[in-house]
């Protein structure tokens, strides 16, 4: 009897040992695979962990970006937004599932903000064409003739038949302030789908996390200095596990003339790039696209009505940051934030 004991107890320490070798083998097979492209307007970095199914499940989400960007890009000619834009005042526009779902939810910040939040924008987006070789500054005359198409509520969505109407001729829809943060949530989607729990998503600012580092620490994302050259020159720190950091900022894009900085991030009640004493906003949210949504909202609203609307939304914080270097929080984040650029203040 004692020998058969001796028998079971060593055959289940072979079988412990086992199975914690086949434990070790599983994590030590994890790979670092990257993947750089340039869609949607900014440039995307993939960072995942997985076997050698690495590549594959890489190809799996550039081509979903490509689908994306293929049906909300304001600037491919046959695009679900071109469409759309090029039947304004003429007839509903019938788009793809994911199309309709972000404008559904764009027009949904759109109330929420009480229109500061505004996907109609874009014909004084091609007004200005910051984001062409050519920005220039329009006449009060030219901003106050566009105003006349900029309205959220004109925007006729049918959820059967899945179609898009635009009331009036010469207005159109930009989704750039939320067609990223779509676009990541999908790429993580596709990624847990696959069996990635560790990965690093950053489109331009739009940056998602799937769980943490595979040692098991929080990523960390840097909010990057507003007025500093170099993009690696942060104000602060956010550890992030399973969730997105996205930030917006009038150092995105935008041109000077006669000593004033004109950006990219247009309120839609003045028609003029938005002038809330903000440089800069971050949004931490479950999901990317009200990440990103959001970092344009808080921006237009300033810092005092942005965080508190954000205060007002479960699982969802912000930093904002002024002309005069000042870092305000919501209430979430107050008390987790250390400012690592001696130039900024934060808020108590």
């Amino acid at each position: 009897m004692a020998g058969c004991q001796r028998f079971y107890r060593a055959m289940l320490a072979i079988l412990l040992l086992c199975v914690t070798l086949q434990g070790c083998t599983k994590v030590e097979t994890l790979k670092e695979y990257r993947k750089d492209i340039f869609a949607l307007n900014t440039w995307v970095n993939i960072r995942l962990y997985a076997g050698k199914d690495g590549p594959t499940i890489l190809d799996k989400a550039v081509k979903r970006i490509e689908e994306i960007e293929n049906r909300m890009s304001v600037t491919i000619p046959d695009s679900d937004v071109s469409r759309i834009n090029s039947n304004a005042g003429k007839q509903p526009v019938k788009v793809h599932d994911d199309t309709f779902e972000v404008i559904k939810k764009a027009l949904e910040y759109a109330e929420l903000s009480n229109g500061a939040f505004d996907i109609t924008i874009y014909p004084i987006v091609k007004l200005w064409g910051i984001t062409s070789e050519h920005p220039r500054v329009p006449t009060e005359a030219e901003i106050k003739d566009k105003l006349k198409f900029v309205n959220y509520k004109d925007v006729v969505l049918n959820e059967d038949q899945k179609t898009v109407y635009l009331e009036k001729e010469g207005m159109g829809i930009d989704l750039g302030a939320i067609a990223k943060g779509y676009a990541a949530d999908e790429v993580a989607r596709i990624l847990r789908e696959q069996g990635v729990t560790h990965a690093l998503i950053n489109m331009g600012g739009n940056v998602v996390a799937l769980g943490g580092k595979p040692d098991g620490r929080p990523w960390r994302v840097g909010v990057r200095n507003p007025r500093s050259e170099n993009m690696q020159s942060h104000i602060t720190i956010i550890e992030i596990m399973d969730g997105s950091v996205v930030s917006s900022g009038d150092y995105e894009r935008y041109f000077e003339q006669g000593g004033k900085r004109y950006h990219h991030i247009f309120d839609p009640s003045t028609g003029y790039p938005a002038n809330s004493g903000l440089m800069a906003t971050t949004v931490v949210a479950p999901k990317s696209i009200d990440a990103d949504a959001l970092s344009t909202t808080v921006f237009i609203m300033g810092a005092e009505k942005g965080l508190q609307l954000v205060d007002k939304l479960e699982g969802i914080e912000a930093l904002a940051v002024t002309f005069d270097k000042k870092i305000y929080a919501s209430e979430g984040l107050k008390g987790k934030l250390t400012v690592t650029d001696k130039e900024y203040e934060l808020q108590p």
